[in-house]
């Protein structure tokens, strides 16, 4: 009996199927499993090659994009390969790379000599670092030149945005500067504020900043007009968000305030800081604000009402990133912890034998994983789901000696960081890594 059924079990039966059939059943495959089937037979492997089904795979690992089609040199004759499955193969390389390491020296971008990098942008190819030496600078991350400097202020630059070519800069100087970055061109020199520009958000051809004049002023990038005035804080103005209609700042009169730029009304001061407000988070729902009283706070963005008081941290919480129903805060007292704003609980607290040694200075949300630089010269990667140590992406030669990470921002395939010291045992610097190593290689070719 068995002579004769087990040949029966011995056929092919993915090739007897109807393609559609066949194709169907290969969608249950994970990834990894659709590669090795490639390898079965030809048949197989034009069938593992299919587009639509390696396009699903995309969709469920969140991949959106995809390179132009081309025959890989290891594809037979007649078999062409899924630009959907290059996407995916890409992306699994640029995740690796990140969790495990680059082998490659970061790229280093010296040009604000000894000065402190206040504020860094990065956009595209187009990297910007502003200064206490009163300019900004714009880089090439591919090539790692110096494309231009922009002069103008006669201050130091606090704070900037960015939005394409288009780099918006705030100063000592009372000024805010609308910049082109391809031209180094300055657009637009908006006078009004009193004091320091301390802040801004932009939010398409808006951009609302705070000074230490106590007010925020609102202005149009196109135009370079002063759209309106909001006061009402009685202390400077430390951080503020916009989402195109309402405005919500923080400052050191202890307050939150949210704001309509139509009606310029105040509509809500959210009260319960005992100490300066000095960061923000606003995703239209839920108001997050972080204080040197060492609380944060999640507030109701339509009622002004207080929903949770996340206690925990030991100091000041110096910068925070709001995800859907997920916060991640760094914290002076050398810790990040991961919160669901929702129900008010600390999901993850980012420490242990790799912790930080001391304060956090920046952090980002990136592929799922945390990053965050500190006072002590290093940049950690950490899992977000799991809030375990990954490893240190950057470590400066000076660390524990002075040496400081200021800035960080990151990009799916990019990191780029500010570094430098305050004792001159570390040199100024922009340090880039690139994670698409795939990519470079060409580009090297």
């Amino acid at each position: 009996m068995m002579q004769v059924i087990e040949p029966q079990f011995q056929r092919d039966f993915i090739s007897l199927l109807p393609k559609e059939l066949a194709l169907y059943v290969l969608t249950f495959l994970a990834p990894k499993d659709l590669l090795q089937a490639a390898q079965t037979c030809r048949y197989w492997r034009i069938l593992a090659e299919d587009n639509l089904l390696w396009r699903e795979k995309c969709r469920e690992e969140g991949v959106s994009e995809y390179s132009s089609s081309r025959r890989l040199k290891c594809s037979p004759p007649g078999v062409t390969s899924s630009p959907w499955k290059s996407a995916f193969i890409r992306q699994h390389r640029i995740e690796s790379n990140w969790r495990s390491g680059d082998t490659r020296e970061p790229m280093v971008l010296k040009g604000h000599d000894e000065h402190v990098i206040t504020c860094l942008q990065f956009s595209g190819d187009l990297i910007v670092s502003g200064s206490d030496d009163n300019t900004l600078k714009v880089w090439s991350a591919v090539t790692g030149k110096c494309l231009r400097t922009l002069s103008g202020h006669s201050g130091g630059v606090w704070c900037s945005q960015m939005s394409g070519a288009t780099v918006i800069s705030g100063s000592t100087d009372r000024t805010l500067r609308v910049w082109d970055a391809e031209s180094g061109e300055c657009v637009h020199t908006l006078y009004g504020h009193t004091s320091t520009v301390r802040c801004m958000h932009l939010h398409g051809d808006r951009v609302v900043s705070g000074s230490r004049d106590t007010t925020l002023r609102v202005w149009c990038v196109s135009s370079g007009r002063c759209v309106c005035v909001l006061t009402g804080h009685v202390a400077a103005v430390r951080c503020v968000q916009f989402d195109g209609r309402r405005v919500v700042s923080g400052g050191y009169d202890y307050m939150v305030k949210v704001w309509d730029t139509e009606t310029e009304a105040c509509l809500h001061t959210l009260q319960g800081h005992t100490n300066r407000v000095y960061s923000l988070q606003f995703d239209g729902a839920f108001v997050v604000s972080g204080s040197l009283d060492t609380s944060i706070r999640v507030w109701d963005a339509e009622t002004g009402g207080c929903v949770h008081t996340l206690t925990g941290h030991q100091s000041l919480t110096s910068g925070m990133e709001l995800r859907e129903n997920i916060l991640v805060s760094g914290n002076a007292d050398s810790t990040v912890r991961v919160w669901d704003v929702r129900t008010g609980q600390c999901l993850h607290t980012l420490q242990g034998p790799n912790k930080h040694q001391s304060a956090v200075t920046c952090l980002q949300f990136c592929r799922g994983l945390v990053l965050s630089s500190s006072d002590d010269g290093t940049v950690k990667l950490w899992d977000l789901k799991t809030g375990s140590w990954v490893r240190d992406v950057v470590t400066l030669q000076s660390r524990g000696a002075g040496g400081v990470v200021w800035r960080i921002r990151a990009s799916d395939t990019r990191l780029v960081c500010a570094a430098g010291s305050r004792n001159g045992t570390e040199e100024t610097k922009l340090l880039v890594l690139d994670f698409d190593l795939d990519e470079r290689t060409k580009e090297e070719e």
